[in-house]
């Protein structure tokens, strides 16, 4: 029997932290995140401190759901419509089916940005805060700050599930820019650390709901051709605000207060959100759910292909039809859900473009296998570069290359692709649920990673810890290629119905 959905949710999500934001340029004073060619010597303790400042980075909350026809090469740029599984050919004319749902998905994204905008905004001047705010010198206080707001995600996503059940996607992203906004405002204010503390925990509760949010959110209103591609959206909002977020920061070296203007600057994308969603579709799947079948269709025809219209629709109902009662989080463990610096911002866009371009063409088992073996040679190398006598320069070298592919290859799939196919693999009753818990499986773990790194590296030593992490990476490859099922060119309905225990064709 496989294992449950809920367990492979954990292990794709958070099977090791992706290698952390360095800088790569000058700085205008140490920081412990700078690397120095001439101070290899060092190395050690800058890996060290690499998962504590940007556990949060990892996964980012990525992307959504199932995919493009069998017969399609490509995700936006294969034949022509826009519609379920299939798609006329098109005789090589450009296929812009997907326009009329990127509006939407890109306004969701947003969130996405805000994410990646939280993930970098204090990676430089959390020094010129920390002496602003009377905590200089104090390494647990500013990595608190730093940190407070994987708690509030936590939280966050622990909670999404009930809001979105209640008010649909699109409402609850304009409430959930509400803590957004707040907490930016509350953090760009900051006379003391406790006012920071809570503007970064209210930003942390806004994000936690936004990393379920959004995949959720794209995998429900994209058609089936277009959705693995749309999904990478997510993760390429991530990146995107990683780097807007390092590149605003480069006055910091210079002005002291600038991190007060780079946490106003936050509030912007949450009224983008909140101004943009009201003129976005809602999910016809939700809208379905709560018996607003006529708006359904309207979503439906102004999205879809109109010759998969009456398909798509046909296929919901069914779906609601046999899920005539609330859901709870016991069923999370019953079938079918128990299967299942600058340069490194712009390498983790540029794996994310790659990826938008493979994952309608490659499919996601492929990718994820590939990104986990290739997140373990990255790994592996870094061991390598540390703990085994090579020349100076070398070492470097390697230990810098490592950074970049780890960050490369887990951009490519297990960034993008988890966002994706958790909700492509759970029913529509409890996919709010199964993506709530994933990514509080997700903050959790983050959280525990970023407290107990250091403890580990001072009893066994750095090249030990990342070659575990190395280790987990394999390990998670080779679960992917025993068990993750294959969900291109299939419709979220097309795939619930042949995993659900009681519809004949079962999975493969």
């Amino acid at each position: 029997m496989p294992p449950p959905l809920a367990a492979a949710a954990a292990l794709l999500v958070v099977p090791v932290s992706p290698a952390p934001l360095v800088r790569l340029g000058p700085s205008r004073r140490p920081r412990p995140t700078a690397i120095r060619a001439a101070a290899l010597r060092t190395l050690p303790r800058r890996l060290e401190l690499w998962p504590q400042r940007l556990a949060a980075a990892e996964s980012t909350p990525p992307p959504s759901s199932a995919q493009p026809a069998p017969d399609s090469s490509s995700g936006l740029d294969a034949g022509s419509g826009g519609g379920g599984s299939g798609g006329d050919g098109g005789g090589g004319s450009a296929d812009l089916g997907w326009l009329r749902v990127f509006p939407h998905v890109l306004t969701a994204s947003m969130a996405n940005f805000l994410f990646g905008y939280h993930i970098g905004v204090m990676n430089g001047p959390i020094e010129d805060i920390a002496q602003e705010l009377g905590f200089q010198g104090n390494p647990f206080l500013q990595g608190l700050v730093v940190s407070i707001f994987i708690v509030g995600a936590f939280f966050g996503s622990l909670g999404s599930s009930a809001l979105v059940d209640k008010f649909g996607c699109k409402r609850t992203l304009q409430i959930d820019s509400i803590p957004l906004i707040i907490g930016a405002l509350l953090s760009a204010q900051a006379d003391s650390l406790d006012e920071i503390l809570l503007g970064r925990f209210l930003v942390g509760i806004g994000i936690g709901v936004n990393t379920v949010l959004v995949p959720l959110y794209i995998s429900e209103v994209a058609p089936t051709k277009y959705r693995g591609s749309l999904g990478t959206l997510c993760q390429i909002g991530t990146c995107l605000g990683i780097i807007a977020a390092l590149s605003l920061g480069i006055p910091s070296e210079n002005d002291p207060h600038w991190w007060r203007t780079m946490l106003y600057a936050a509030c912007i994308p949450g009224f983008l959100i909140v101004v943009g969603m009201q003129f976005a579709v809602e999910s016809p799947r939700w809208l379905a759910k709560v018996g607003r079948f006529d708006d359904a269709r309207k979503v439906v025809e102004s999205l879809w292909e109109p010759s998969e219209v009456n398909k798509s629709m046909e296929e919901i109902k069914a779906v609601v039809a046999n899920d005539d009662s609330q859901s709870s989080w016991s069923e999370l463990l019953v079938e079918p859900h128990n299967r299942a610096s600058l340069y490194v911002g712009i390498t983790n866009f540029g794996g994310a473009l790659v990826a938008s371009n493979l994952m309608d063409k490659q499919g996601r088992k492929k990718l994820l296998i590939g990104s986990y073996l290739g997140m373990a040679f990255a790994m592996f190398l870094i061991v390598y570069g540390i703990s085994f006598p090579v020349d100076e320069g070398v070492a470097h070298s390697l230990s810098i290359t490592g950074t970049l592919l780890y960050i490369f290859t887990f951009a490519l799939g297990a960034g993008p692709v988890t966002g994706i196919i958790i909700p492509e693999l759970s029913s529509a009753r409890t996919r709010s649920k199964v993506m709530g818990f994933s990514f509080t499986v997700h903050w959790i773990c983050n959280f525990l990673v970023g407290l107990y790194f250091l403890e580990l590296v001072n009893k066994f030593g750095v090249g030990a810890v990342y070659a575990g992490f190395g280790g987990v990476s394999l390990l998670t490859a080779l679960f992917a290629y025993n068990f993750i099922v294959e969900t291109k060119g299939r419709s979220l309905e097309e795939i619930e119905m042949s995993l659900s225990p009681a519809t004949p064709g079962k999975r493969e």
